[in-house]
């Protein structure tokens, strides 16, 4: 049984790229925030190297180093790295093959943006290959680019500053269109990230950080479950995080929201076996159990399609028939209504 729960914030840029903090900067916001593990994904066009000598516990918290490689299209979060992978001269298929030949793992990155209408003219970072095969998965849902999104004026920005959680839309239909399609093939992760820059925006005279760390670290989260405790073994720990994320063992949740740990989504069948998120094994009927640290709209997926409800902490769900299937959470907020909070990797039940 996979026991142990860890919450990380993935794909964060540090000064060695776009963003504004050093590693122990952003650290020490992420370790504030009560982070389990934090993982670096700095641009492979403005970083010389890895740098996986700074890799490591800073106090109790992990601290992990990857990349994000591909300049204006196509950009590719890779976990588990051995050696620099750079862009230049490979096409995003090449990347992923690279990434895979050093035994890393990776995935589409914000694959259907439309970038901020205001000041960067929706300038977006798309995947227009989609032809490309052998990822471990995909970032269903990025903090930066779903609140860029939103942004059509300064006072739209001022408003989305203000109750930045609580206006964020969730995934769009168009990537879970997409992630939907792909797992009725095969296993495919879903993982979100938050995009950290820290990054300033200048109006008129003055200057504004709309996004800054320590607010962004503690948002879109992703919650990993292991077999073992984090302990003060780096290679150790190091190896069962990239696993679960290889695997699909985790969920993704908007901690700023209402905090998801404690969240669980397993299937047990008739014959007595269990089956966590990310896990495929041969139709034979049973119940999906859902438990939720606060009451929420729990909704059931099968194949891309919401096919069963309930409202509650809990929920148990009987399945009869083979399906890909997936639970949405959403958390009712005053003022603001049901808005998205969870969203977990599928049960494969062929």
């Amino acid at each position: 049984m996979f026991d142990y729960e860890y919450t990380g914030n993935i794909h964060i840029h540090s000064s060695l790229s776009d963003g504004t903090g050093t590693y122990d900067e952003i650290a020490e916001k992420a370790a504030a925030a009560g982070l389990d593990f934090i993982c670096f994904n700095d641009h492979d066009f403005m970083t010389q190297s890895l740098n996986l000598q700074e890799e490591g516990f800073f106090g109790k918290m992990l601290l992990l180093i990857g990349l994000e490689i591909g300049k204006r299209y196509h950009h590719y979060l890779a976990f588990d790295l051995k050696e620099m992978v750079t862009s230049e001269d490979l096409s995003p298929q090449e990347v992923i093959n690279e990434v895979k030949k050093q035994g890393g793992i990776g995935f589409l990155a914000h694959p259907f943006e439309k970038g901020m209408p205001f000041h960067e003219k929706s300038k977006a970072y798309t995947w227009n290959d989609l032809s490309v095969t052998g990822f471990t998965g995909v970032c269903i849902w990025n903090f930066s680019s779903r609140w860029k999104e939103e942004v059509k004026s300064i006072l739209h920005s001022l408003f989305l500053m203000k109750f930045r959680s609580q206006t964020l839309k969730g995934p769009s239909q168009e990537t879970m269109s997409f992630y939907d399609e792909l797992c009725r093939h095969r296993r495919v992760t879903a993982i979100g990230g938050s995009d950290a820059h820290g990054a300033l925006f200048k109006w008129w005279r003055f200057y504004i950080n709309p996004l800054p760390y320590e607010f962004i670290l503690k948002a879109i989260n992703i919650h990993v479950f292991l077999k073992r405790k984090i302990l003060r073994d780096f290679l150790n720990a190091k190896e069962d995080i990239y696993e679960a994320m290889r695997e699909g063992r985790l969920f993704i949740a908007n901690d700023d929201i209402y905090p998801a740990k404690g969240f669980r989504f397993n299937y047990i069948s008739d014959d007595g076996s269990d089956l966590n998120m990310g896990e495929e094994a041969p139709f034979y009927p049973g119940n999906l159990i859902v438990e939720s640290p606060s009451k929420g709209d729990i909704r059931l997926f099968k194949d891309g399609v919401q096919v069963n409800q309930r409202r509650g902490t809990e929920a148990v769900f009987p399945v009869t028939e083979k399906g890909v299937y997936r639970i949405e959470v959403y958390r009712r907020l005053a003022l603001f209504g049901w808005r998205p909070w969870i969203f977990t990797n599928p049960i494969y039940l062929r």
